[in-house]
């Protein structure tokens, strides 16, 4: 489509209003200004077009030019993914820092991929074979972990009438060329697609499979599927981004994609000094190789904040499509919900909730819903997932505002951050009797055969626990703990066990900050099998301050820290805790 040239009429912050625009589309992309600014169509009166701009709009004058180019916002999804560091709209941030420094020049540009990089294509595609969108026609072993496959495009369909054959290629080079009823059909290593369409699938199937996040306490009580979507609310300081940080290191996923959305510019350099540094579980080589990270901070411009969930998710979506399980991070969808109110208030729209457009919870809707487990397009067959977390910051943790409630209902997964907890020192300070999960049902089948048949049962009796420790606190303040009889000090033992010896969870511990599945099931049966011995010693008479008082119990506390790098080890270790439990309670009923 040829460019349509307008002028500016008004300006009012990243808002543009421009005249001499007919037939201009909804989401269009716009050249604004001298410097060719980039915007993007966000509501349309006959010819005259409202344009959020993706930069800084400082120095525009009225009657400067404007150039709708009839395409809409997109991505280019190819080899060079991996490791990238973009801005919300899929800028390079480290090549636009060589071009202009430390502080973006308005207007620069850069190539999403690296241009002049070749890559070593392997065909898989036989020449003269009728391929669909979502064929594999090659791969392309893009870093030490991560095999990149090369996907025909979405609605391409046709007869493949020559392919490349094994050798190097630059994303600019065709591989392969498709007869299609218009004609030949050129396709590259790459390919583009708009970010707020959802790219397609064959079918969605079931989340009953756990995404494994090395973290006990949502591992444990309040897991999400893989395919699943999950919501961090908390207040200032309670832990959101490193709880996220966690999830993007540990889950066992293929692909990570980071999305830093209106963050402190702190926050963000600590994810990108860190994960370079920080190695693969899996593979022993950095995380970097596996994953995207896109920065776009509270002091870059406003709008580029409201494209850059669906720029992450874009990017999420087309690995899926590779048949890779993906993990998607948004930290924080708050400060997105923020970015939408901002530009609706410039375009004048009727506010709802505390300001917040009308369409907040639909817009939320549409991105959390392009999460899922599906069976990609084309063949051979495969099956990939994108898992959402999203944190929410409500301001003052007030968990009643409007972005936090329209989260909560289209999400499945509740991890409630406390202030308490928080100020505390217990981390992670998720509330485990606030926060739930809806996948646990659909879960327990899978635990029951990977992890233990008694696991769903284990977990249920450590939060009954818990509950009963909550209603004994309050009686604890009223009359003090000696008022209470030995079988409810026993209670408080138990529970101070469960949050003290296993949801606590040191981030920065080089051994706590994971915990394997052999190890998280272990620790929380020594636990409740103290537990129960701990209830059969008072009902025979034992004083409980010689059952606290059995060496035993300080093993059990330095569980934690226990090496884990030799599965055999750790479980022979858990073993002999457990005859030592055994002797130990033995002896103290013979004495």
């Amino acid at each position: 489509m040829t460019t349509r040239e307008g002028t500016i009429r008004r300006i009012a912050g990243p808002l543009i209003e421009a005249d001499g625009l007919p037939g201009v589309s909804m989401f269009e992309v716009c050249k604004i200004g001298k410097e060719q600014l980039i915007g993007e169509v966000n509501r349309v009166v006959g010819d005259r077009a409202y344009i959020q701009c993706y930069e800084t709009t400082e120095g525009l004058k009225p009657g400067e030019p404007v150039l709708a180019t009839g395409t809409s916002l997109d991505v280019e999804l190819g080899p060079g993914l991996m490791g990238a560091i973009y801005d919300g709209i899929q800028r390079p941030l480290p090549i636009i820092k060589a071009k202009t420094g430390d502080f973006i020049t308005r207007g620069v540009t850069a190539s999403p991929l690296p241009e002049d990089k070749p890559w070593a294509f392997k065909p898989t595609a036989e020449k003269g074979k009728t391929v669909t969108g979502g064929d594999v026609l090659g791969t392309v072993q893009e870093t030490g972990v991560f095999l990149h496959k090369i996907l025909v495009p979405p609605g391409t369909q046709g007869k493949l009438t020559d392919i490349a054959k094994a050798d190097e290629y630059t994303i600019r080079d065709t591989i392969a060329h498709v007869q299609t009823p218009t004609g030949k059909t050129p396709l590259t290593l790459t390919q583009r697609w708009p970010v707020r369409i959802g790219r397609p699938f064959k079918t969605k199937t079931g989340t009953e499979v756990p995404l494994c996040s090395g973290q006990r306490v949502i591992d444990a009580f309040f897991p999400v599927a893989k395919g699943g979507t999950g919501a961090i609310p908390g207040g200032f300081g309670t832990g959101k981004t490193v709880t996220l940080h966690q999830l993007a290191k540990w889950s066992d996923t293929d692909c990570v994609v980071y999305v830093g959305c209106g963050e402190r510019g702190n926050e963000m350099t600590a994810v990108l000094e860190e994960f370079p540094e920080l190695k693969d579980p899996r593979s022993g080589r950095s995380l970097m190789e596996r994953t995207t990270l896109i920065a776009n901070t509270s002091n870059m411009p406003v709008a580029a904040r409201e494209a850059s969930i669906y720029t992450g998710i874009t990017i999420a979506e087309y690995l899926r499509d590779q048949g890779y399980d993906v993990s998607l991070m948004a930290d924080s969808t708050s400060r997105w919900a923020e970015a939408l109110r901002e530009i609706s208030g410039r375009l004048e729209e009727m506010p709802s909730e505390e300001g917040y457009p009308a369409y907040l919870a639909s817009r939320l809707a549409e991105f959390y819903e392009r999460a899922g487990r599906v069976v990609a397009l084309g063949s051979p067959e495969r099956m990939g997932s994108i898992t959402v977390t999203g944190a929410v910051s409500p301001p003052g943790g007030d968990m009643s505002e409007p972005v936090t409630q329209s989260t909560l209902r289209i999400t499945k997964v509740f991890w409630a951050l406390s202030k308490e907890f928080a100020s505390r020192r217990f981390f992670p300070a998720i509330d485990y009797l606030q926060s739930y999960s809806l996948y646990k049902d659909a879960l327990a089948g899978w635990y029951r055969e990977n992890l233990g048949p008694d696991w769903p049962e284990l977990t249920d009796e450590a939060i009954s626990v818990l509950q009963r420790d909550k209603e004994l606190r309050e009686i604890v303040q009223l009359v003090g703990p000696d008022a209470l009889p030995e079988r409810e000090r026993a209670v408080l033992e138990a529970a101070r066990m469960i949050k003290e010896d296993f949801l606590m969870q040191s981030a920065l511990h080089p051994i706590d900050t994971y915990c394997p599945q052999v190890k998280y099931y272990w620790m929380l049966k020594i636990i409740m099998m103290f537990w129960e011995k701990m209830q059969g010693a008072i009902d025979s008479g034992v004083p409980l301050r010689q059952i606290i008082g059995l060496p035993v119990v300080n093993k059990i506390a330095r569980m934690k820290v226990q090496a884990q790098d030799k599965p055999k080890v750790l479980e022979k270790y858990f073993k002999d805790l457990e005859k030592e439990m055994h002797s130990e309670f033995g002896a103290l009923s013979a004495g």
